[in-house]
């Protein structure tokens, strides 16, 4: 219900969404979160690789990367 409770102001329909539809949209979020959990384990691997390679001590490393 709106703020203005108007009587003239068109109702929203209710379009009945797919199942189907649901279920596809779920796997799809489902592969781009893996895609995206795998390309960012890559790079932080690689940034803390870097970091103790040049030195760095791994407590700081952890507070730096907010671990």
């Amino acid at each position: 219900m709106s703020v203005i409770d108007c009587d003239y102001l068109p109702q929203p329909k209710q379009i009945p969404f797919p199942p189907e539809l649901a279920l596809l949209i779920v796997r799809k979020a489902a592969a781009m979160a893996d895609a995206f959990e795998s390309q960012a384990l890559d790079q932080l691997t690689k940034d803390a690789r870097r970091a103790l390679s040049q030195g760095s001590e791994p407590r700081q490393i952890i507070r730096e990367m907010r671990l």
